[in-house]
């Protein structure tokens, strides 16, 4: 890379723009002293921490660093051992530490996201923020020493404060005495001490010391002798005050010294990460992508645009038109022409600055880039003729080519612009196609040219590896499109050019016929080819934006499907909580009417876990509903119909042979019956239908659905009666029956062992048995906690005092195990 190709590049604007984005003196200097890095890898690691940066702001995770100085000069005396900073460059310090770390906590919390990032600040150590917070809780934001810096700074202030009250009151009355004497009535500082303004024809009236005449001399400052011992004194404290700030600020200079290191990381990764975020905010400014550095020497820029280009057009509401193209080792040169003020330029620029900013780790505007690892990125552009150095045109360009031919390294990426140009158009344009085979040939480069010449033209048609390209030129309108056409030269259309800028007709008549026909006829053929290559850009443009509404219909197709699909699970969702609020509403209903208390617990806790089972159903239910789905989503809008489809068929395959029922006359469905619902596809047993109703239970499910949408399965047989726990207590309610619960043969004992339980497993077991004892009509039981330390023995009484259960309960007797077991007695 050479300063010259960096200047005709403009290189020095894009750094510009990405300084435009720094917030600190160490992230502006980053931008300016930006340039291409030296390996792959840490291009890439670059490319990479800016994506990261870019993904992070995206999600609203930013960092932002405010009044920070440049630290260099701060960090370099802090080196040298014994000095002392003063307060402002401490506080300086202390805002890089705490925003060092307040960075490195928000990158920390995605870290996984932004691994890069995370390198930058993994290093820092957690004593920043302590060390900025001991700074800041010394130091006000003025750059005085807070007067709680220290007891003793405190103390001397507040003797101060006091000092300095005492001598103006002194002298206060000291002017009420001599009120004729004075001048004016206030206390003044004349050489740090208390004096008062007296009259110059009274001086005689106050004894004291004069610290000077006021201007007009009409004034004279005296400080009394009553207040000499009393000012004396306050200069005392007032060096007491300095040498203890010195103390104060050597502490804290020795802190900053003792983290010296750690310091010079924060300043490290503060610039790091501005730098890093510059270039984000420039990529989304840009609308830029990453690019791929290509190892294979592959050069491919989709839609680009020129950065600065883009940022001039901008401000005057335009938009630039995009380029792209393509150089590999297959086809490593592109020869551009066509018309003058067409764009070739532009696109050579582009070409170069992306590469360059690829290389920088800066994004590139364009839809997608990639790009070699170039070493050599060298420019020929613009007129450098000079009459200071003796340079024409010509010259300039001979001069520049031939620097160019000694710095090319390969793999680099030769511009050419209007390459031949300055000198007899034959031996101008033979010197052009021997330049540019040469950088082929000798350097392995890829070129980039531009020229008018037939000649060059004519070799790119008829090299291999060489590829033809040309801006585009409406001649109706007499205007560059500056769109870049690959693979068909362009014609100069110069006459065109000279009668849209109102050059006079005649001149322009007598031009066209003094060309030579043949040079007419080509051009001619040119323009046809360019005509015929546009209609068939517009033809692919117009397959692809029938393309993409195809695609685009195809999604919303699909959308609209998972849409229903999410529907249909809700409502099915919604039916099976209406089901278990139904069951619930049910059995609250029935137990109620229970009177005998005991009795009604046991239902309720029977009713409570019946209803938990068939939440855990339901549950199960839907969560087989979104996998069913899950695995339909890939094929068509149909899939879980197809899927519901095939369970009800394997079920009808399994089904056990029907019975003479299902051969008979069709008849009504009864309770009892085995149904399926049509419309969830699931087969079930009819507990009772009520108004064209009717309540299936489907294994734990309970559903409400109407009797249109029921499919007689197998008839009822013929039973005594529902034998559910709903149905015996319907007819037991129905029948008037006294409903009492037995003793199991399983009763729990009338004591509980709670020795070697933790206090959390004591609690539990309890509970446990203090339900079952209660269900099971125990009057006393007997808890054994043990003696130990008597955490048992607490936790036990805590948990009986407010059980619901308990009606009271007390240390045992003696022979009952004493103060190591509790005697409960039970509500009846």
């Amino acid at each position: 890379m050479n300063d010259q190709s960096f200047a005709t590049l403009e290189y020095e604007g894009l750094r510009a723009l990405v300084r435009r984005y720094a917030q600190t003196p160490m992230g502006r200097g980053r931008a300016d002293a930006l340039a291409p890095l030296d390996s792959v890898a840490v291009v890439r690691r670059a490319l990479r921490a800016v994506s990261e940066c870019a993904e992070l702001r995206a999600r609203g995770v930013r960092w932002s660093f405010s009044e920070l100085a440049d630290p260099a000069e701060a960090l370099a005396r802090l080196a040298i051992e014994g000095t002392i900073l003063e307060p402002l460059v401490l506080l300086e310090l202390a805002r890089l530490c705490e925003q060092a770390a307040d960075a490195r906590a928000a990158v920390t919390a995605e870290r996984e996201l932004a691994p890069v990032l995370w390198e930058t600040v993994a290093e820092l150590p957690r004593t920043l923020p302590g060390l900025a917070a001991r700074v800041f809780s010394k130091i006000l934001p003025s750059g005085e020493l807070d007067d709680r810096a220290s007891p003793e700074l405190a103390r001397i202030r507040a003797d101060i404060v006091r000092l300095r009250s005492t001598i103006t009151r002194s002298l206060e009355t000291l002017m009420r005495r001599s009120e004729e004497a004075i001048q004016d009535s206030l206390v003044t500082l004349r050489n740090e001490r208390f004096v008062i303004p007296v009259r110059s024809d009274h001086r005689g009236r106050v004894a004291g010391v004069a610290h000077g005449f006021s201007s007009s001399g009409a004034t004279v400052f005296v400080e009394p002798l009553e207040t000499i011992e009393s000012n004396n004194e306050l200069q005392a404290l007032r060096e007491t005050e300095e040498r203890e700030i010195t103390r104060i600020l050597f502490t804290l200079t020795e802190e900053l010294r003792a983290e010296l290191p750690s310091i010079g990381l924060a300043a490290r990764a503060v610039a790091e990460l501005d730098f890093v975020s510059a270039k984000a905010a420039l990529a989304a400014h840009l609308r830029c992508v990453e690019p791929t550095i290509d190892e294979e020497n592959t050069l491919e820029l989709s839609e680009a645009r020129h950065p600065l280009l883009e940022e001039n057009l901008r401000e005057q509401g335009l938009e630039v038109v995009p380029v792209s193209l393509r150089l590999d080792s297959g086809q490593p040169v592109m020869v551009i022409s066509g018309a003058n003020a067409g764009g070739k330029t532009v696109v050579l620029k582009t070409a170069g600055l992306l590469s360059l900013m690829a290389l920088s780790g800066l994004h590139v505007p364009a839809r997608e880039a990639r790009v070699p690892p170039y070493a050599s990125v060298l420019a020929d552009i613009g007129d450098r003729q000079s009459l200071a150095a003796n340079l024409s045109t010509f010259t300039s360009h001979v001069a520049n080519i031939r620097r160019m031919v000694e710095l090319c390294r390969s793999p680099a990426l030769v511009l050419l612009d209007e390459v031949g140009t300055g000198t007899d158009p034959e031996e101008g344009s033979a010197l052009g196609v021997a330049v540019v085979d040469h950088f082929r040939r000798a350097c392995g480069a890829h070129v980039i040219a531009t020229t008018h010449y037939s000649g060059l033209k004519m070799y790119a048609a008829n090299e291999e590896g060489v590829q033809n390209a040309s801006v585009e030129f409406d001649e109706r309108t007499l205007e560059p499109t500056y769109r870049l056409l690959v693979g068909v030269a362009g014609s100069s259309a110069g006459l065109e050019i000279a009668r849209r800028f109102r050059l006079p007709e005649e001149i322009i008549t007598s031009a066209r016929s003094r060309v030579d026909d043949r040079s007419l006829a080509a051009a001619e053929y040119l323009r046809r080819i360019q005509r015929e290559s546009g209609q068939a850009e517009s033809l692919r443009r117009a397959l692809e934006e029938e393309r993409r509404a195809v695609a685009d219909k195809y999604a919303s197709l699909e959308t609209e499907a998972e849409r229903r699909e999410r529907e249909r699970q809700t409502e099915f969702a919604r039916q099976l909580e209406r089901s278990v609020a139904d069951f619930e509403r049910s059995a609250r209903e029935l137990y109620s009417k229970i009177e005998d208390r005991a009795q009604r617990v046991r239902v309720e806790r029977e009713a409570e876990r019946r209803a938990a089972e068939l939440r855990r159903e339901a549950q199960k239910v839907r969560a087989e509903a979104r996998a069913s789905s899950a695995r339909g989503a890939g094929g068509q809008t149909g899939g879980v119909r197809v899927v519901r489809h095939a369970r009800e068929d394997e079920r009808a395959q399994t089904a056990p042979p029907s019975s003479n029922a299902d051969t008979a006359a069709p008849r009504e469905i009864a309770a009892g019956d085995e149904v399926r619902l049509r419309t969830l596809g699931m087969t079930g047993t009819v507990e009772r239908i009520n108004h064209g109703e009717a309540e299936v239970r489907v294994k734990n499910l309970r559903f409400r659905e109407k009797l249109s949408n029921l499919e007689l399965v197998t008839p009822a047989p013929k039973q005594k009666g529902d034998d559910t726990l709903a149905g015996r207590l319907r007819r037991m309610q129905q029948t008037g029956t006294e409903v009492r619960l037995k003793q199991s043969r399983d009763a729990p004992d009338a004591e509980l062992k709670l020795i070697g339980k933790t206090t959390d497993e004591a609690r539990e077991e309890l509970d446990k048995f203090l339900d079952e004892a209660y269900l099971h009509g125990y009057a006393h039981v007997r808890i054994i906690h043990g003696h130990g330390t008597g955490a048992l023995r607490r936790a036990v009484a805590e948990l009986l005092q407010h059980h619901p259960h308990v009606a009271g309960f007390d240390l045992a007797p003696e022979n009952q195990g004493g103060a190591g077991a509790t005697v409960v007695e039970l509500k009846q």
